[in-house]
């Protein structure tokens, strides 16, 4: 490294956010970015630690220490370079990964990793300022045709490397614009959208042809694509929310939570969406159920609508303030956490189950009543009851439904395509081998959460990726597409 000391001699300094009364105020990006000399002071903590644990932390495999060595010796276009070797959208890594490589640095043994995740953003949004990020448009073109279903970053992913390998990709959308739950899922406050209409434009020039607002299944029939394309990607979400059957569930004001933050999302990026579609929570008691990353967009949603109260409850008991290193590193930990959303403002409660919904007038819910549990470990697994006389309520003019997703959406593609579905009913296919990332349907693969139930966005970066060499191998014989 190009300092080896660097550890020891700088102390770790990472980005900051406005305060919490001026970034409330709107859906804009609230990051205090550190400035360059600042960033290469950091990059040069990367230590020569031998086995670079980031790299393996990291589903992409970026290769961390070098990016880092670069942004030190203030080689930003190499840095950018290495880093797109491996993450075709380092840009949504950088905002929105839980940076699951910083968790696995040497340093973070002593609670002080180097800041991967800003340094990442950073050296891509030099890129893209310096006029660095090119299209990569192949010499020759390979006469085949290849259909991507799902346009978040698995399908964007996999389409751009397909593109770049000289096939011609067309890739579609439900939604009217594309981005999956990239464009409408996640809040502008965590990711602004123009992130991802540059990217677009990037793909545009590489050959790839976008279709929004066409739902293959109920738009256009399956059987086009068998006819059209030779060979058909699935990349569409784990979209099918887990439901709470309590009674009650039927009353106004229990939504799901993608339902709630979609129609946000819309209106703030210039959608029309009625009134009567929009949910809004000024004004409002906001109960989330669900303590993960959703929740936490609805609680910073709900915040800066104006609600009048936000409460965020969880089954599950309330982690650690600290893991236990010797147990846990490089894995990622088991640890409390607490999200840019849930500082703005939220009350959280652990170990809560709810019975029922209640409501005092007209239908609409006003009231939860819950029950405290406690968690036991019996014959290696653990068993949830109901601690006695724990019951209270709380009230609730809006209740968010934030409890994950459980599988993909059946109707329309699925059920017309027929591909076969594994045992947590994902489209079945495997990551690895010799029929990597194929269907039970030759010409038919999957990848992202379609495959692999929800997760991060960088696991859809990475499966896109590895899908389109196994597709263009399948295509072709042999890929020259990077793993």
């Amino acid at each position: 490294m190009g300092k080896p000391t660097g550890f020891i001699d700088v102390e770790q300094q990472d980005r900051s956010y406005l305060p919490v009364d001026v970034r409330v105020k709107n859906f804009d990006e609230f990051i205090v970015d550190l400035s360059e000399s600042e960033l290469r002071d950091q990059g040069s903590r990367c230590m020569d630690c031998g086995i670079p644990y980031c790299q393996t932390g990291c589903p992409v495999n970026n290769i961390i220490p070098d990016w880092n060595d670069l942004v030190y010796r203030a080689d930003w276009k190499q840095a950018s370079d290495v880093l797109h070797s491996t993450n075709n959208f380092p840009e949504f890594t950088g905002r929105i990964c839980p940076a699951p490589c910083e968790a696995a640095c040497t340093l973070n043994i002593q609670d002080s990793p180097v800041t991967i995740k800003t340094i990442e953003q950073n050296i891509v949004e030099r890129a893209w300022k310096e006029g660095w990020i090119e299209p990569q448009i192949p010499k020759h073109r390979t006469g085949k045709y290849v259909a991507v279903i799902g346009s978040g970053p698995a399908g964007m992913a996999c389409a751009q490397q397909l593109a770049r390998a000289g096939h011609s990709v067309s890739l579609y959308e439900k939604q009217d614009r594309s981005g999956g739950l990239l464009r409408y899922g996640i809040p502008d406050f965590k990711l602004d959208k123009m992130i991802i209409d540059r990217r677009m434009a990037q793909m545009k020039t590489e050959g790839v042809k976008f279709h929004s607002g066409t739902n293959i299944g109920v738009d256009i029939p399956v059987s086009f694509l068998f006819d059209t394309f030779d060979a058909i990607i699935l990349a569409g979400g784990s979209e099918q929310p887990r439901d709470l059957e309590v009674q009650g569930r039927e009353f106004q004001g229990v939504h799901f939570a993608m339902d709630f933050l979609r129609t946000n999302t819309r209106r703030v990026q210039g959608n029309v969406v009625d009134d009567a579609e929009f949910i809004s929570a000024a004004g409002k008691n906001v109960v989330v159920i669900g303590g993960g990353d959703t929740g936490s967009d609805c609680i910073g949603t709900s915040i800066r609508q104006g609600a009048k109260s936000v409460t965020q409850i969880e089954i599950l008991s309330q982690p650690p303030e600290q893991e236990d290193k010797a147990l846990t590193w490089p894995n990622w930990p088991h640890k409390m956490r607490t999200s840019s959303s849930q500082e703005e403002g939220c009350n959280r409660i652990w170990d809560v189950k709810t019975r029922r919904f209640k409501s005092a007038k007209n239908g609409n819910v006003t009231e939860l009543e819950c029950v405290k549990v406690a968690w036991d470990r019996l014959d290696g697994q653990w068993k949830m009851r109901e601690v006695s006389n724990s019951r209270f309520s709380l009230k609730a003019d809006l209740v968010l439904l934030a409890m994950g997703f459980v599988h993909p959406v059946y109707e329309g593609l699925l059920e017309e395509i027929g591909v076969a579905k594994d045992a947590r009913g994902n489209v079945l296919a495997n990551e690895a081998g010799a029929k990597a990332y194929q269907t039970s349907i030759a010409s038919v693969f999957s990848a992202g959460d379609m495959r692999r139930g929800q997760s991060l966005v960088v696991w859809a970066i990475r499966e896109g990726r590895q899908c389109a060499r196994a597709v263009d191998t399948f295509l072709r014989g042999y890929s020259d597409l990077p793993e």
